[in-house]
């Protein structure tokens, strides 16, 4: 029988989930690099943080580290020489929220509660996920709303906004156009999307909860044209997820 690794923590997620040259996008022939892959990038060449304190920040050995990071080196020079395109997703991995503080929620969601995050703008849902101002975040316990309030995203946008609605224990999304980039992130950080939604936020919430909300599950952000500020080159069949849950 095999040997199972052990999971990775990851303490942030990335900005973006992909990168592909100017010239072209080929997702058939990109390079997966890890979420565990990329924390030992991050931390190690971003950071400046020594493989010691790399293998506690993950919670795995200095020898892990140095593998890890060998490994995503590799596949960044391949990706850089041979021009291909770069996706972040999987690994056996499990997230650490970086701050609870950052999310200014002013209650602490119950045991038994799920937090429904919606992109908001004077009593609508906003349509353009990457650029939201603010989130209604709803808690719900048996099909009914017991508490809601307004979160400030302090500028944060895109990729960024998935590790957000982490730390804030966000279960689910109700939002409009969102990209394939933010997409992955929402996944990785095992939040559920519903996208595609639009009109006043209060009744998608009282909908949701009520097992009601219509919503589109093939929605994509497209209100850029081509500039791509909205998500990545590249959908999310591509992502394997965390394999030791989130």
């Amino acid at each position: 029988m095999p040997k199972r690794t052990k999971c990775r923590i990851i303490n942030a997620l990335p900005g973006q989930f992909g990168f592909s040259p100017a010239e072209s996008v080929d997702v058939e022939k990109a390079i997966q690099l890890s979420l565990d892959e990329f924390e030992a990038i991050r931390l190690l060449d971003a950071e400046g943080l020594t493989q010691e304190q790399c293998a506690q920040r993950m919670g795995i050995a200095r020898t892990t580290v140095t593998g890890v990071y060998d490994s995503a080196r590799k596949k960044i020079a391949k990706m850089v020489v041979e021009g291909r395109s770069l996706l972040i997703s999987g690994g056996n991995v499990n997230f650490r929220a970086s701050s609870e503080a950052a999310f200014k929620c002013k209650r602490k969601k119950g045991e038994n509660e799920m937090r429904l995050a919606v992109t908001y703008e004077n009593g609508e849902i906003f349509q353009h996920f990457g650029h939201t101002q603010q989130f209604k975040v709803y808690d719900i316990e048996d099909g009914k709303i017991i508490h809601e309030e307004i979160v400030d995203t302090n500028g944060q946008g895109h990729g960024a906004l998935a590790g957000f609605l982490f730390g804030g224990k966000v279960d689910a999304l109700i939002c409009g156009g969102i990209g394939g980039g933010a997409q992955v992130a929402l996944s990785e950080a095992g939040i559920k999307l519903y996208g595609g939604v639009s009109g006043n936020a209060d009744e998608a919430a009282r909908a949701f909860a009520e097992g009601k909300l219509e919503y589109d599950p093939d929605v994509m952000c497209s209100h850029h044209g081509h500039d791509h500020s909205c998500g990545d080159h590249h959908d999310d069949d591509h992502h394997c997820g965390g394999g030791c849950g989130h």
